[in-house]
């Protein structure tokens, strides 16, 4: 996982101008791109000899190869209408950052489950998308069963029943919600996210073929 990270010093007189137009248009495409999975803005706790009011602004991407192609298809449009409305008044650097590890506090309580039953158990998979092997349990999912066909003829997906004796087996995960969304982000267009119970009893998102949750 990779962090794209635009540092801006913006004159007090545009300052909420700006912020305004950050928050609901700019951050907004940037995302519309598709080329990243969540972002993060942030006001920089400094006071600038220079004057003005600092913020970051943190974008995540998969992988340096979705950055490059964010940078040739889409930041030269998006860079042209930040100094159409605000030439001279501001100031930019971009920092590119490769996520290590992440370190969490084991105490603190679990955020979203996902019941897997596909690639996403794989740790290679895994790893490229979370930046680390995941800790789940074994469980099933009631009135669904694989089905015979596969997305692109190569991805698995489950389709409802209604019949409580077909069963999927699989894996339940706990992730932060940036990791869902980096979930979402793996499955694509084809699949979309749905909440169901579990036979442990834990309500979990589970990803199915968008035609068959149409």
């Amino acid at each position: 996982m990779y962090i794209y990270n635009v540092t801006t010093n913006i004159e007090e007189s545009v300052h909420n101008e700006w912020v305004k137009w950050m928050q609901e248009t700019h951050i907004p495409d940037v995302l519309a791109t598709g080329k990243f999975l969540s972002a993060k803005m942030s006001r920089v706790l400094v006071e600038e000899d220079m004057g003005g009011i600092t913020y970051s602004v943190q974008f995540t991407a998969v992988d340096q190869k979705t950055l490059k192609k964010y940078y040739e298809e889409d930041a030269p449009r998006l860079r042209k209408d930040a100094h159409k409305l605000f030439t001279g008044k501001f100031v930019s650097f971009r920092t590119e950052m490769e996520i290590i590890s992440e370190h969490r506090n084991e105490n603190g309580s679990a955020t979203q489950y996902l019941f897997t039953y596909g690639t996403l158990q794989d740790e290679g998979v895994q790893m490229v998308n979370f930046a680390r092997t995941l800790d789940g349990v074994e469980d099933t999912l009631a009135g669904y069963k694989i089905s015979e066909t596969k997305i692109a003829n190569a991805y698995p997906h489950i389709i409802p029943t209604e019949k409580g004796e077909d069963t999927v087996a699989g894996i339940c995960y706990v992730l932060t919600p940036e990791e869902l969304l980096a979930a979402d982000f793996y499955e694509g267009q084809e699949y979309t996210r749905k909440q169901v119970n579990l036979g442990s009893g834990k309500k979990a998102w589970v990803y199915l073929a968008k035609a068959m949750n149409s």
